[in-house]
């Protein structure tokens, strides 16, 4: 991948200074070694009127491979290949950037010790980048840079010369004309570089939103697309995001009030800040169930679809349960839950009250007989609902443990949901969502069924309209009635604040609605 940087000059401002301020002789060709392959600067042109400095970066695509996350990466069949065949040798992304700020790390700073002057001077700069990558075509493009005073040719690169009815690629010929200071282009250049690709190519670490606003400092707080730049930068970790743009906005505020950027972030004391955080709605379904089990007095629990371990964790807490099995399909489930677990570290004493075993929901397992409660969190949903009669013969008939949890999304709920479209479903995994009144049909003709009594419970805020955001079915055996007679009980509150747990089948999945009320973590499916 290839970018020029390129000046004009007088005698008596010579274009030469740009060798200055880059710190590389013009007379001379430089390499150098980065973490994905070799970077070279060399110049080919350098006198008084003009100069003109190249950047050339050989990317090594196994090294990108072994050290990084290259493009095609996933569960693509032919994601090996992938990895090996892409445009990261020839098209500027996150790569350059990375190179830009090893290579010219000191003009990137705006130092320079020969000359201390010329940092604080704009010059007259021409930027070319013939292939660059641009998820949002020409326009966003100009977008991007024409607010930050360039002039912008973002020519688009066809398909194929030959066959022009193929149209463009997503590949534009950049040209950035334009007279400010070499450090802010160059930090312009390492920002909107990797923004336009959108893929980069290393995992985004919270420092990242240092380096961000670093480098964006003078003007990303004034851009009109802050928003989009700060969030694909990072690359839409939504918590680093949100932390980015609120030390933006403390550095508008700040300017605006000619005043220091601590001061305004003093104005909330976090001693007595007494505003309450929202409870995340995986941690209110989590002690939703420690509560059912509670009342239910079991001891050995099985967690049916345990995933990454969270509810298996949380019970481990709790001396009362002498015995915890978590069962998934998933064996790399259970492999990343006993990492969790921290397993291999455990003292013997604790680590006798836990097992992990891999089973599939939709066949009966004698190994789960005799259990004195069965969970059975947030994985109805990601069955085919052809298989729910499998699953409940397997845990009800078969197994028959004296109280099963289960908690399921109300999909009557979805609509405060802001970000969630109508229409759709909290996960692209789940099968379907029930209504309460679909969801308590079928859990009565369970609990009928096999000899089960029902109550069901609200997890998260009880809305008047629309129920709460999870519903929970407790079933007790043989409790009351044997004909599985239901009763309507209110453990929850129409608040919100009185339940919540892990998901502990197919798993506590990352939804949007999760995501309105708290983060959660992705488990694998039950079956």
């Amino acid at each position: 991948m290839f970018l020029t940087i390129s000046t004009t000059g007088t005698a008596e401002r010579p274009a030469t200074d740009l060798g200055f301020l880059l710190h590389k002789h013009p007379d001379n060709a430089q390499r150098f070694s980065t973490s994905h392959g070799t970077a070279h600067v060399f110049y080919p042109e350098a006198d008084t009127e003009r100069c003109t400095a190249a950047l050339l970066l050989e990317v090594d695509p196994v090294a990108l491979v072994r050290r990084g996350r290259g493009k095609g990466r996933g569960g693509a069949p032919d994601a090996a290949l992938g990895n090996y065949v892409n445009d990261r040798p020839y098209a500027a992304s996150s790569l350059l950037a990375v190179a830009l700020s090893s290579v010219f790390s000191s003009a990137l700073k705006g130092r320079c010790k020969a000359r201390p002057e010329l940092p604080e001077r704009a010059m007259p700069l021409r930027i070319e980048v013939p292939a660059l990558p641009a998820r949002g075509g020409a326009e966003l493009v100009v977008r991007l840079f024409e607010p930050l005073g360039w002039a912008v040719t973002a020519e688009p690169v066809p398909l194929d010369p030959r066959f022009p009815q193929w149209g463009d690629s997503r590949y534009v010929r950049l040209v950035l004309e334009g007279e400010l200071r070499l450090a802010e282009a160059l930090r312009q250049l390492y920002v909107l570089l990797p923004v336009l690709d959108d893929a980069k190519h290393y995992w985004v670490a919270p420092d990242e939103v240092d380096k961000l606003l670093a480098s964006g400092e003078g003007w990303l707080e004034h851009h009109p697309e802050q928003r989009l730049i700060t969030s694909r930068y990072l690359a839409r970790r939504w918590s680093l995001t949100r932390s980015a743009l609120e030390r933006l906005e403390l550095v508008r505020l700040a300017e605006a009030d000619d005043t220091e950027v601590e001061e305004i972030d003093n104005a909330v004391d976090e001693r007595h800040d007494t505003e309450e955080k929202p409870v995340p709605l995986a941690v209110r379904r989590r002690k939703a169930i420690l509560d059912a089990l509670r009342s239910a007095e079991a001891a050995r629990v099985l967690d049916l679809g345990c995933g990454q371990g969270q509810l298996v964790g949380a019970l481990l807490k709790d001396p009362r349960y002498t015995e915890i099995v978590g069962v998934d399909v998933s064996m790399r489930a259970l492999n990343e839950a006993a990492r969790r677990l921290r397993l291999d570290r455990m003292g013997e004493r604790r680590s006798s009250r836990v097992k992990l075993l891999q089973g599939s929901l939709a066949y009966t397992d004698g190994r789960l007989r005799g259990y004195d409660a069965a969970v059975l969190s947030e994985v109805i949903e990601h069955l085919d609902p052809p298989r729910l009669p499998a699953l409940e013969y397997a845990v009800f008939g078969a197994a028959r443990p004296r109280t099963v949890v289960v908690t399921t999304p109300n999909v009557e709920y979805n609509v405060r949901w802001e970000t969630l479209p109508a229409g759709r479903v909290r996960h692209p995994d789940h099968r379907f969502e029930w209504t309460r009144e679909e969801f308590r049909g079928w859990a009565r003709a369970v609990a009928a069924r096999h000899g089960y009594a029902v109550e069901f419970r609200p997890v998260g805020p009880d809305d008047p309209e629309v129920g709460p955001p999870t519903q929970l079915a407790l079933f007790r055996l043989g409790t009351e009635t044997s004909t599985g007679t239901s009763t309507e009980t209110s453990t929850g509150t129409s608040t919100g604040t009185s339940t919540g747990t892990s998901t502990g089948a197919s798993t506590e999945t990352s939804t949007e609605a999760d995501r309105s009320t708290g983060t959660t973590t992705a488990k694998e499916t039950a079956a």
